[in-house]
């Protein structure tokens, strides 16, 4: 019991030395030990990892999940040590919400039969966004937390551990310059005239223990300054492995730019698939389709439209309507972008 509170009333002391330094500091009372400039930019270099390291890891958790509560819930399974539950991508619920609408509206009907393709086709998209999602966390995001919960947190531990070194190194500085201060004023050889012998007897035993006094702060100060240097040796090898750091984010990025090109390709390639599949469906054999369902016409409006749809595609493909790229093309009779017959006819041969 003696012993605990003889340790606790140390580290109290030690604690209030400390707190007295850093306050004298800020008001320009202390001296303050400068640390050289290739540490200062090891420091300064740390600190802008850490921020940016920061930054892209919340950035890249909002690509992969943009639903702010099934972040949450990713982060709270995780700091419990659980297993996250698998979710239903966005392209995957589409899915099965079409499939359904298939099923209930008619799975025969040219409507249902698209409702079908294009469900599958978002099935197919839902699990290249699943894999994605897992390939990019394992190799690129995994590697960023374990910096910042790993490596960062032992590089701030010893970085403390150096501020209170530094503090203690210059309270010793302190308590040693006023020492020798106090012991100089004690030494001096005062005026016999005006001092009574007794004086002299208090002067001597002044002089003898503030120089017991310069004995002890030199020593302490001599600790406090092997104390220091290991201290920021320690500090300056935790700083100067950032550069590691940065080759291994560096490899993770190449790998997160990997998986987002093979992700972005086999969407790329599902909705080619899933172009072809469709084709195209002109307007006018929807319409014929809807007059053999309901044994009768369309409306004008509608009429209209299928027709002008239908010819339009049989117009540009006999070379008289505009091309895919927007442009007329020209008939044999010279008419021109615009797809009219010369009134004239052909020349001369």
């Amino acid at each position: 019991m003696d012993f605990n509170m003889k340790k606790l009333a140390s580290d109290a002391g030690i604690f209030f030395t400390r707190a007295v330094q850093f306050t004298e500091e800020k008001f320009g009372q202390a001296e303050k030990t400068e640390l050289d400039a290739h540490f200062e930019n090891l420091l300064a270099r740390a600190d802008s990892t850490k921020n940016w390291t920061e930054k892209i890891l919340r950035q890249t958790e909002v690509l992969l999940q943009p639903n702010p509560s099934a972040r949450v819930e990713e982060f709270l399974y995780e700091k419990l040590d659980r297993k996250v539950p698998s979710r239903v991508t966005n392209g995957e619920l589409l899915a099965q919400y079409m499939a359904e609408a298939a099923s209930e509206l008619g799975p025969t009907t040219p409507y249902g039969k698209t409702l079908i393709k294009v469900a599958e086709a978002e099935k197919r998209l839902g699990a290249a966004e699943r894999d994605f999602i897992h390939t990019a966390s394992i190799n690129f995001l995994t590697p960023l937390r374990n910096f910042l919960e790993g490596d960062w947190k032992t590089i701030s531990k010893e970085r403390r551990l150096l501020q209170n070194r530094r503090l203690d190194l210059d309270a010793c500085k302190a308590r040693l310059k006023k020492a020798k201060a106090a012991e100089a004023k004690a030494t001096t050889v005062p005026d016999f005239q005006e001092t009574r012998p007794r004086n002299y007897i208090l002067s001597a035993s002044a002089s003898a223990l503030w120089n017991d006094e310069v004995d002890k702060s030199e020593q302490e100060l001599r600790v406090a300054q092997t104390e220091f240097d290991r201290q920021a040796e320690v500090t300056r090898l935790l700083l100067e492995g950032i550069s590691s750091t940065h080759v291994n984010h560096l490899r993770c990025l190449h790998e997160f730019v990997e998986s987002q090109t093979t992700y972005y390709a086999q969407c790329y390639r599902h909705m080619l698939d899933l172009q072809k599949q469709l084709g195209r469906c002109p307007l006018g054999q929807i319409s014929r389709h809807l007059r053999g369902h309901h044994g009768a016409r369309l409306p004008a409006p509608q009429q209209h439209l299928a027709h002008h749809h239908c010819g339009h595609h049989a117009y540009g493909a006999l070379g008289g309507g505009p091309s895919p790229s927007g442009r007329g093309l020209a008939l044999p009779g010279g008419g021109g972008a615009t797809g009219q017959r010369h009134p004239q006819g052909p020349g001369p041969l």
